[in-house]
């Protein structure tokens, strides 16, 4: 992160990362322009939190992403920009193509044009996701503790690396995954400095889980109020948990070292350490809340990978990242936040930092 204070342009700066990113801008002394629609569950209360703890470095643009006159206008004032903005379910792409692209392609060029039109464009940061490899269907799996596992050790110990090839699945993929190249490119072809995150499963306090988006803080919301968890699939399937405080300061690290990673594309996730099955999550809620929790099955969803695991090390190298924060420990800390949140008693090991075992 740079030193003097900076203007930081965050799109969907109320959602859920966007939110823990700008909290840690402001926290740091930067002016934090957050360019949000409010569209989403959560997000109203995500902006009056970030504007009570920071009334004189948070602005909020109240604007659709694909209002492009405002986008540019937002974009020419920045000094760095975060762009987390996105359409973001498969589910909802299948339904919407066109707004799926217009909201995820489209807009992203255009932010990418403002910043070129710039006699010293400002470096852009993307959030991109682990979908622009597909189903990854050929990875040939094993079943052991309830959760897949690739068959070659060498790909079981460290992950799925940058050099895999990409492929698009589903419209939400190929959005995400063409929005992805367009970002690397406008740095080969145009010079404009920017990076992408390739993220896995992100998690953590301000995340409001939805079926869709964020299952692992919707799978704790169902298991804190009672309700039955829909898992599509077999529930063995495979994410790296990365917790949200680890993912701001990857977004941070390519900010600070853009000179050094401009063109580059990192695998953003918690790695091999944090690879966490949908079943193994349930079982440590269950710990964690002290009582069962209710599951119900259903057929598998498009484009859905049975296992996806970042190889963290060039990420970690690159932006010389700490050691991320362990699943269990990271997930008790979040269904803790969670049960403050809705008023919810745990019991006393469950509320207290760390009392999971890595």
């Amino acid at each position: 992160m740079r030193d003097a204070p900076q203007r930081a342009l965050v799109t969907g700066g109320a959602g859920f990362i966007g939110t823990n990113l700008a909290d840690r801008l402001a926290t740091a002394g930067h002016a934090v322009t957050l360019y949000d629609s409010l569209q989403r569950p959560g997000t109203e209360r995500n902006l009056a939190w970030l504007m009570e703890r920071h009334p004189e470095r948070i602005r909020h643009i109240h604007a659709d992403i694909r209002d492009h006159a405002t986008l540019s206008e937002a974009a020419a004032a920045a000094d760095v920009v975060f762009h987390l903005a996105a359409q973001v379910a498969v589910t909802t792409s299948l339904v919407s193509p066109l707004d799926d692209f217009a909201i995820n392609v489209a807009a992203t060029v255009h932010l990418l044009e403002a910043l070129r039109g710039r006699s010293q464009p400002a470096p852009l940061i993307f959030a991109s996701t682990n979908k622009v490899y597909g189903d990854l269907g050929d990875v040939e799996l094993t079943r052991t503790n309830d959760a897949y596992v690739p068959a070659d050790p060498r790909l079981r110990d460290t992950g799925i690396g940058e050099d895999r090839p990409l492929d698009f699945h589903t419209p939400y993929g190929c959005s995400k995954g063409a929005a992805d190249q367009y970002v690397l490119d406008y740095a080969r072809s145009y010079g404009v400095p920017t990076a992408v995150l390739r993220m896995s499963c992100i998690y953590g306090e301000r995340q409001m889980g939805t079926e869709d988006q964020g299952w692992l803080a919707h799978f704790a919301i169902k298991a804190l109020t009672g309700e039955t968890i829909t898992i599509f699939g077999d529930g063995c399937q495979v994410r790296d948990a990365l917790d949200v405080g680890d993912a701001c300061a990857a977004y941070l690290g390519a900010w600070r070292n853009i000179d050094r990673v401009a063109g580059r594309a990192f695998n953003l996730g918690g790695g091999p350490r944090n690879a966490v099955s949908l079943r193994q999550l349930v079982r440590h809620l269950e710990d964690t809340i002290g009582r069962p929790v209710s599951t119900e099955h259903h057929d598998w969803r498009a484009g859905d990978q049975k296992y996806y695991v970042s190889d963290s090390r060039a990420v970690i190298t690159a932006l010389d990242l700490k050691a991320p924060v362990p699943w269990r420990r990271g997930v008790t800390n979040l269904v803790a936040w969670l049960a403050a949140e809705r008023g919810i008693h745990l019991p006393i090991s469950s509320q207290l930092e760390g009392t999971a075992s890595s």
